[in-house]
């Protein structure tokens, strides 16, 4: 079963033995008045400016190199709660593979948006949200930032058939920590979880782009092979 996983997911967050090339780079210079204009359609739930305040979405001044889930007053969902557990932080990658496909960053959360796949409306709305950073010199315009890569995933790992049964004896680690019955107290649920969603997490923590320790170190361990495996059973599991 070839799974759908989205070009945009992968490109933010999987990486393969296929290509992988690593250089310093510039942060992307973005139109920030085209960004304003794109901006309007996430207006609807987030406000910058001086007047700014938590609507359906929080408020994105100071957005930049801040903490997830750190505005005050405002009520994130678990998921996010979670990614801020772990360590979560605005960079402007994250950002823009946050703002690219929310969900491939944070699954589960409450963020309904499908995401802007064009990659330069994206850093055109990265530099209009930049103007309200309150230390701008956290994103500058034209100073090298950390690698940049790019990735182009093998092809046969989004052919993988998952083995239900294989994923069942693989699972018995998982559900020393995780419930079996979908509780999300204490821990996330994964059960039931799509399949695309379970393979997108695993291999973001396998090349440690979700910042849990634990996890990165379980997920390590697995071959792609696995990690199909363990995405069929817990999508099954009743």
């Amino acid at each position: 079963m070839r799974r759908g996983l989205k070009a945009a997911a992968l490109a933010a967050l999987l990486l393969s033995g296929a290509a992988l090339h690593a250089e310093e780079t510039a942060v992307p210079l973005g139109d920030a008045e085209n960004g304003a204009k794109i901006f309007r359609t996430c207006s609807g739930c987030h406000q910058v400016g001086p007047s700014a305040k938590n609507r359906t979405g929080p408020l994105l001044n100071g957005i930049f190199g801040a903490p997830a889930g750190a505005i005050e007053g405002f009520f994130y969902s678990k998921a996010l709660k979670r990614a801020a557990a772990e360590g979560l932080v605005w960079d402007y990658e994250y950002l823009d593979a946050y703002i690219e496909n929310p969900k491939a960053l944070v699954s589960g959360t409450r963020m309904s948006f499908r995401g802007i796949k064009d990659e330069q409306d994206r850093h055109d709305v990265l530099a209009y949200l930049r103007r309200f950073s309150d230390d701008p010199a956290n994103i500058p315009e034209a100073e090298p930032t950390a690698q940049a890569v790019e990735v182009a995933l093998a092809p046969e790992i989004l052919a993988i058939v998952g083995d239900r049964d294989y994923g069942e004896y693989l699972a018995n680690e998982c559900l020393t920590c995780h419930q079996s019955s979908g509780s999300d107290q204490g821990i996330p649920s994964i059960t039931r979880w799509p399949e695309e969603d379970f393979v997108i997490a695993m291999h973001a923590y396998k090349q440690k782009l979700r910042p849990h320790p634990v996890m990165q170190m379980m997920a390590s361990r697995l071959s792609d092979e696995e990690i199909a495996a363990l995405a069929v059973y817990f999508k099954e599991l009743e």
